[in-house]
C-alpha cells in the first residue's frame, strides 16, 4: 500500500473531525504522512510529534494490528516531540 493511499484512508477516517496539533509518521525512505489542519498529506513539514516507523508497521498501527505501547517497547516505533499529540490520534481513530 502506497503512502498516498494510506494518507487518503486517514483523511477518510478523520471524516471532518478536528485534530488538534500536528503529527508526522516518518517512514524513512518510503516518505512521510503529516496530519495537520484536519487533513493528512504526504508533504513533509515540521510537526508537534513525530512517530518513526516502517511503512509496514504504520499500516499495522492504523489497522489495530500493532499496539502503540507494544510497538514502542519492541523498538518498532519511536516517538519524538510531544507524545500527548500521539495519544490524541489513538482516541480519534477509535472514535
Amino acid at each position: 500500500m502506497a503512502l498516498e493511499e494510506i494518507a487518503e484512508r486517514i483523511r477518510a477516517g478523520l471524516g471532518g473531525k478536528a485534530f488538534d496539533g500536528s503529527l508526522k509518521f516518518d517512514c524513512g525512505e518510503d516518505g512521510v504522512i503529516v496530519l495537520a489542519d484536519g487533513s493528512a498529506t504526504t508533504e513533509d513539514r515540521d510537526a508537534d510529534c513525530t512517530l518513526s516507523l516502517s511503512q509496514d508497521n504504520l499500516v499495522k498501527l492504523l489497522t489495530g494490528k500493532l499496539n502503540p505501547m507494544t510497538g514502542l517497547m519492541m523498538g518498532k516505533l519511536k516517538v519524538s516531540g510531544n507524545p500527548a499529540v500521539a495519544m490524541k490520534l489513538s482516541q480519534l481513530l477509535k472514535g
